[in-house]
């Protein structure tokens, strides 16, 4: 339960062990009352006036402290049944009065403290505290009448020794009352701040926890996209030059073992990276661990090789100068690369693959053209569209993936530099015949 206004909250009812403490505590301050009786009567101490029958003085006693066995369990129906008794106990005289009062405190305070509905429980603590007060005032103007006129005869202070006794009378009430009064709210708000730190408690548990199970899903997903990049390329270029190898094996045996060649090669760089991967499972989850990178945009060159040797017509042109790249932004500028050329490969059926990375003014960019056909394009809809985007949003930047309106597909990643970069003059960059890329970005 969320914690709202202070006075929405409802404090839940005693345990049982709670209203187990009650009933024995209720039973002993009933015997001791019972006690106190017998010592008021035996001292012949009838502070009130005359006191009523025997059996009437056992019935009040009882009456006013017994209640308190049910005073957690119904606060507010237990202070009213103690108000009326103990003013109906005084009206009567009845000489035990000690743990009468100190039931009336206990009363007062409880409802305070465990009164479920504090509004109303704090509208009916200011009622009886206002009887409590209208009660002593018609006591003193009934009784005053009845003061003997020797009384007073040794009294010595400077006040009248009749409105010395009332004052007194109304300090005394002034005090445990209000004391009572006070000690419950207090209770209450400390009952309460204490289910607000439990709640926070649990409401933090969980967001930890929340916390946790992102955490690992986002590891999850960074290794799942790692795996794909590095293994979709790979085996792609592997798949290309297994094909060409079967098509050429009789008619040229050269050509077959240059393609032999490449696809150990891919083979050996995929379980390498396979193996840099598994060994980043294997360590301990601390910040240390995070994986080397794996590729650069140094290494596009790489690509464009091994596109070359799957018998593309590739071709790479690097614009601007060069500056040196956060790892992270170089890292996924070549993942990007990377998917774009493995999906040209797999998907395309293209001839021609352009490759461009242009170093810019406040960014870098690159851009990936072919010119083969657009239907059942993979990166259109697939994971690799989904893991470049990934890339190029965790960095802020801008991909546009489609089809280009002269044919073929195009691939262009824009990643922002930090302002501190200085700016870059870029070289002029030969005119680009084929039109640009259409705005198709579809979302992921």
């Amino acid at each position: 339960m969320t914690v709202g206004q202070p006075e929405e909250w409802r404090r839940p009812g005693p345990t049982a062990q709670q209203r187990r403490n009650d009933l024995w505590i209720g039973l002993g301050v009933t015997g001791l009352a019972l006690v106190s009786l017998t010592l008021a009567r035996s001292a012949g101490a009838f502070l009130l006036g005359p006191p009523p029958s025997g059996p009437e003085q056992l019935f009040w006693t009882v009456a006013v402290t017994l209640p308190l066995i049910w005073r957690r369990r119904w606060p507010a129906a237990t202070l009213l049944i103690v108000s009326v008794v103990f003013v109906a106990a005084q009206a009567r005289s009845a000489p035990e009065t000690q743990f009468s009062a100190w039931a009336m405190f206990c009363v007062l305070y409880t409802a305070g403290a465990w009164g479920q509905d504090h509004r109303l429980a704090r509208r009916l603590r200011i009622g009886v505290i206002i009887t409590m007060f209208a009660w002593l005032g018609i006591y003193y103007a009934v009784t005053i009448d009845r003061i003997p006129p020797d009384a007073f005869d040794d009294a010595v202070g400077p006040v009248p020794p009749v409105l010395a006794a009332m004052v007194s009378g109304v300090l005394i009430n002034v005090l445990t009352l209000g004391f009572a009064y006070f000690f419950g709210e207090t209770a209450w708000v400390a009952a309460r701040r204490e289910h607000e730190l439990r709640t926070q408690a649990e409401d933090l548990r969980r967001s930890q926890a929340e916390s946790r199970e992102r955490a690992v899903l986002g590891e999850r997903v960074r290794i799942a996209r790692e795996l794909h990049d590095v293994v979709a390329h790979h085996v792609s270029v592997m798949g290309v030059q297994a094909s060409a190898c079967r098509r050429v094996f009789d008619r040229d045996p050269g050509k077959a073992r240059t393609a032999l060649t490449a696809i150990e090669q891919s083979a050996r760089t995929a379980v390498d990276e396979l193996r840099r991967m598994l060994g980043v499972l294997r360590t301990s989850g601390t910040a240390d661990a995070t994986p080397p990178a794996a590729g650069d945009v140094d290494r596009i060159g790489e690509l464009v090789e091994r596109a070359r040797a799957a018998g593309l017509t590739a071709t790479l042109g690097v614009y601007g100068d060069p500056v040196a790249l956060p790892e992270s932004v170089s890292q996924a500028a070549y993942r990007v690369t990377q998917e774009a050329v493995t999906n040209t490969l797999k998907h395309a059926g293209a001839d021609l693959l352009d490759v461009r990375v242009r170093y810019l003014a406040r960014e870098v960019e690159v851009d990936v053209t072919d010119d083969g056909r657009t239907g059942g394009r993979a990166d259109a809809v697939g994971l690799g569209l989904i893991g470049m985007r990934e890339r190029v949003t965790a960095h802020d930047g801008d991909l546009e993936a489609g089809p280009r309106a002269g044919g073929g597909w195009r691939v262009r990643a824009r990643f922002p530099l930090a302002p501190a970069d200085p700016p870059l003059q870029a070289q002029r960059e030969p005119s680009d015949e084929r039109q640009p890329a259409a705005d198709t970005r579809r979302t992921a």
